[in-house]
């Protein structure tokens, strides 16, 4: 027993998983014994039964599905073009110090901004259709983006970009051929953080002037008081955050099989 909590012990896969699912199965009893019990009012915590009742309703009209794919449409448009603009410019920011200059000083001082205060400017920009909802998502990971990807970059040991100058490599061949390759784990693993954040950007951009959308469902349900349909919003949110930052998992691992972190 004492062995089993030695400071990073591993566990084989199947106990982990195990492990996982059983924390999943205590959560879900506790939730249905303390709301099917009275022991918290359904106005604060709706029974268990009542939000897989709502969802199955939602599945069954077809409301569920399409404000979901809306919502993966919305977060997989700003996020992908905060990745385009984001890691290149990152990466610039980490290798150049004149660019770092000119750059970094402006993201540092952008990122405490909370993102809703933008959402009016982005509407008088953007409108209130597609695009206002994609700029959202945009603002809110791409300039944290940069600031992340830059330190990635700093990361890369001196000694292995010193090495490619011996062998004879050029300035952009070291960033093209060693440095990128060498950062190229931890840009996933960043990306993999910035998507949890991207999603809840999403949900930001959905509050405001939308009439679809888990985030718009949400806040309709707010309205009405319905809080199994807030808590069945915020449950497919958090199955969705949970399918992607997985994905990202699996996709370091098949692409970094050599690196320690590779495997979550």
């Amino acid at each position: 027993m004492k062995d089993d909590f030695r400071l990073r012990q591993s566990i084989n896969k199947k106990t982990y998983m195990m492990i996982t699912a059983v924390t999943f199965i205590i959560f879900l009893v506790f939730w249905y014994v303390v709301t099917a019990g009275g022991f918290v009012k359904a106005m604060f915590l709706p029974a268990l039964t009542s939000v897989l009742k709502n969802l199955a309703e939602g599945t069954a009209d077809g409301s569920l599905g399409s404000n979901t794919a809306i919502s993966i449409y919305r977060i997989t448009m700003g996020f992908a073009a905060a990745v385009a603009l984001g890691v290149p410019i990152g990466i610039l920011c980490g290798c150049f110090q004149k660019v770092e200059a000119v750059i970094s000083p402006l993201c540092e001082f952008i990122r405490y901004m909370p993102v809703p205060a933008f959402v009016p400017l982005v509407m008088v920009w953007a409108g209130i259709g597609e695009m206002a909802k994609i700029i959202v998502v945009f603002i809110g990971t791409f300039f944290q983006m940069i600031l992340m990807i830059a330190d990635d970059a700093r990361l890369v040991p001196e000694d292995l970009l010193s090495a490619s100058y011996t062998l004879g490599t050029k300035r952009w061949s070291t960033i093209f051929k060693v440095l990128i390759p060498a950062m190229g784990p931890k840009i996933m693993l960043t990306l993999r953080v910035m998507i949890g954040w991207a999603w809840t950007y999403l949900v930001v951009a959905e509050l405001v002037a939308s009439n679809s959308g888990l985030g718009y469902t949400i806040l309709k349900a707010q309205h009405f008081f319905k809080t199994d349909a807030i808590f069945s919003g915020i449950l497919v949110i958090g199955f969705l955050g949970l399918i992607t930052d997985r994905f990202f998992a699996l996709l370091i691992k098949r692409m970094f099989p050599w690196d320690e972190r590779s495997n979550p």
